[in-house]
């Protein structure tokens, strides 16, 4: 069962990425304490996404990590050559997953034109890596954390408002003529996404204020693919005062 989202304004962008990463610390460090296995996050592209992770780098505790045990995977990835700057992987690693200890094999990145034909294969041998780590063909793991930006237009991942890209079943998707470049891509699905234990929207900026007023209200999906996800344990949407200006105060 999916958990309503809970809504927690921060004063600005910087605010919000420190508090994120702070929370996110935490949360890894729970996950970790909750069970003995590996432990799965999922991780955003974005400005955020990165401000997020280079907080998290900055924060004192992160030692007691045990990275060891962490797997990484991408809600989605711009379909571009292993290192394009553009690549949320290569923004990410930037940020902070280059100076910490995750082992190689844990680091699940989304292949690129370098190495596979098309974006179909892509999301092909994507799959089988979310299988391989579930034990099922066709399954993904239950992530832990669900990491997830909103754009001005509602889209998370590379799921677009009225895209076909929306109706993809399975665990990951090609997705062609996106209308953000580039226009081909590979993106979790909503069968995916919706396997997180705990799902967090990282928004900021007064050009996401109607995404967020339109993603914590109703499920409309075609129109804002935000309002279509939530964890089964925890949804939190985390954004700043610019983005939480058009919802309603008490």
């Amino acid at each position: 069962m999916s958990q309503p989202g809970r809504v927690l304004v921060h004063p600005d962008k910087q605010v919000l990425a420190d508090a994120a990463g702070a929370r996110l610390l935490v949360a890894l460090l729970d996950a970790l304490g909750e069970h003995a296995g590996p432990v799965h996050l999922v991780l955003t592209g974005g400005s955020m996404g990165s401000a997020i992770l280079a907080s998290l780098g900055a924060c004192p505790g992160r030692e007691a990590l045990d990275w060891s045990r962490l797997h990484l995977w991408w809600g989605d990835e711009r379909y571009l050559p292993t290192g394009d700057p553009e690549r949320n992987e290569t923004q990410n690693a930037a940020a902070l997953l280059d100076a910490v200890p995750v082992p190689a094999a844990n680091v699940h990145a989304v292949p690129g034109p370098d190495t596979t034909a098309s974006a179909e294969e892509s999301a092909q041998r994507y799959a089988a890596a979310l299988g391989e780590a579930a034990g099922a063909v066709g399954g993904v793991p239950d992530f832990d954390l669900v990491l997830l930006g909103v754009g001005p237009d509602g889209h998370i991942a590379s799921l677009f408002p009225g895209h076909p890209g929306l109706a993809a079943t399975g665990s990951t998707a090609a997705v062609h003529h996106s209308p953000k470049p580039p226009p081909d891509r590979v993106t979790l699905t909503f069968d995916a996404l919706r396997r997180g234990r705990r799902v967090w929207f990282l928004v900021a900026g007064s050009d996401k204020a109607d995404a967020v007023r339109r993603g914590t209200g109703p499920t409309d999906v075609d129109r804002t693919p935000a309002s279509g996800v939530a964890g089964t344990m925890e949804t939190l949407w985390l954004v700043d005062a610019d983005a939480a200006a058009d919802l309603a105060t008490p």
